[in-house]
């Protein structure tokens, strides 16, 4: 990702062609790249990060400017998630022992169902057959079945 302009205050950027409309380029300061970095960390939406940085900018103005702190916020929020939870599952809380196995060892937990009939015998089948019959003939054809009954 490339570099950026790095200060402390709000500045707009010189653009050598001249414009006409519209508001000045939006160029973050450092402290915003930090806050921004910390909000991603703790998993704010970026909407709601944009509400938080310089009066409101928005979602798309984060996305442009912030590029490297809402990747880098997030990762290493991660790390300190998975340090935390290694730590925990290494230390013998098992619950954290059992989470890891699933999610890093793809461990999971198998039931098994058996089906069984009356007094664990086996699960009996009838059949069953039914008529239907379709078109304008539909109630002559009823009463036929019925009558063979």
């Amino acid at each position: 990702m490339g570099q950026r302009a790095k200060s402390d205050k709000p500045t707009v950027e010189k653009n050598p062609v001249k414009r006409t409309a519209g508001r000045p380029r939006f160029v973050p300061t450092l402290e915003e790249r930090k806050q921004v970095e910390v909000f991603a960390g703790f998993g704010l939406p970026i909407e709601h990060i944009g509400t938080l940085v310089r009066g409101g900018i928005h979602k798309e103005t984060v996305m442009k400017a912030f590029p490297d702190e809402l990747v880098r916020g997030k990762a290493k929020a991660n790390v300190k998630v998975a340090q935390t939870l290694f730590n925990k599952a290494t230390s013998g809380d098992v619950t954290a022992m059992i989470w890891w196995t699933k999610s890093q060892m793809g461990w999971r937990e198998v039931q098994k169902h058996e089906v069984t009939g009356a007094d664990g015998g086996p699960v009996l089948f009838t059949k069953i057959e039914r008529v239907i019959v379709h078109g304008k003939d539909a109630a002559q054809g009823r009463n036929a079945i019925d009558q063979d009954t």
